[in-house]
């Protein structure tokens, strides 16, 4: 009989992604979400050995429930919002950390073979020393940031200590289609590719020279699944980025390259604590598991573009 692999969180958008690779890979899929931000129609249309659950990670009857003949688990359940975590730290330390803990206690007494985290460049805070790598102290700035750093000690000690092998993965900024643009949290690429389908204006927080490292979701699927069935990287926090900076200027040039008269962007005052820089290295993700993300950034936009226009026609009808 195939693997039974557990998906929290797996309604969302990175979630829904790894759930159709690991239905291709041959896997047998449940998937645990609170749909508090997960899409029941992002799973709609699949085919295969897939059994979709509704409920809270933080209820323990529940969780040891989806955890029982799972060999394999993939958590990508979180309170996932930077600006949301400084109005409410405590909701996001007890989803995230909470959250992480009992999942990885109730894993390793259900017997799970292999964890795989979602972890977050979020970690490395303002560090200047460029490309990042892992070997770099956490400087967290937010309490999400911290959740993420928690977590990866958490999935280290269950690796050393109780011989759960835990591998935590440090997204870079993830796109891709299924990411929305009408969360006041969402990421800078659906809302920039909103507007400019909109024939509206896409607004720049600062001059839009800050730097980026954006990775395609299906590059993200292929590390998590590399990462499952791969040993050298158990314990150990990876990169899971391109290598590759890419300005806010440069990135709104390739989107209007893709649309048609597209209008010209407006400038705003900077956001209190964004990010100038950030850009990964990725070396040890492709020493240890054969990971190197593949897909071209203007590749992956078309894609996201598509995804959209045919979103917007089906709202429309």
């Amino acid at each position: 009989m195939s693997p039974l692999a557990l998906v929290t969180g797996g309604a969302g958008f990175i979630g829904s992604h790894l759930v159709r690779g690991l239905l291709a890979r041959g896997y047998r899929v449940r998937v645990l979400d609170d749909f508090s931000t997960g899409r029941p129609e992002n799973l709609e249309g699949l085919r295969g050995p897939l059994e979709v659950r509704e409920g809270d990670l933080r209820d323990p009857r529940v969780l040891a429930d989806a955890l029982r003949g799972v060999e394999v688990v993939f958590h990508q359940a979180a309170f996932v919002s930077v600006p949301a975590s400084m109005k409410d730290p405590l909701a996001c330390h007890t989803v995230n950390t909470d959250g992480t803990a009992r999942l990885l206690e109730l894993a390793r007494r259900a017997g799970v073979a292999k964890v795989v985290l979602a972890s977050s460049a979020a970690v490395y805070g303002d560090a200047d020393a460029f490309p990042l790598c892992e070997d770099l102290p956490y400087r967290p700035l937010s309490p999400y940031a911290a959740s993420k750093a928690t977590n990866e000690v958490y999935a280290r000690l269950y690796t050393l200590a109780f011989g759960l092998p835990v591998v935590a993965l440090r997204y870079f900024n993830v796109y891709g289609p299924r990411q929305r643009p009408d969360s006041p949290y969402a990421a800078v690429i659906p809302i920039f590719i909103r507007r400019l389908l909109d024939g509206q204006p896409p607004t720049v927080f600062g001059d839009g020279t800050q730097r980026r490292d954006f990775v395609f979701v299906g590059d993200v699927v292929r590390a998590n699944l590399l990462a499952a069935e791969r040993s050298a990287a158990d314990g150990q926090a990876l990169n899971i980025c391109t290598g590759v900076e890419v300005s806010l200027l440069d990135l709104l040039a390739v989107l209007r390259d893709l649309v048609p008269n597209a209008p010209e962007p407006v400038f705003a005052p900077p956001r209190p604590g964004d990010i100038h820089r950030s850009v990964g290295d990725p070396s040890r993700a492709e020493r240890l598991l054969g990971f190197r993300a593949q897909t071209p950034l203007r590749e992956g936009l078309a894609q996201v573009m598509a995804w959209m226009r045919n979103t917007a026609k089906g709202e429309r009808k």
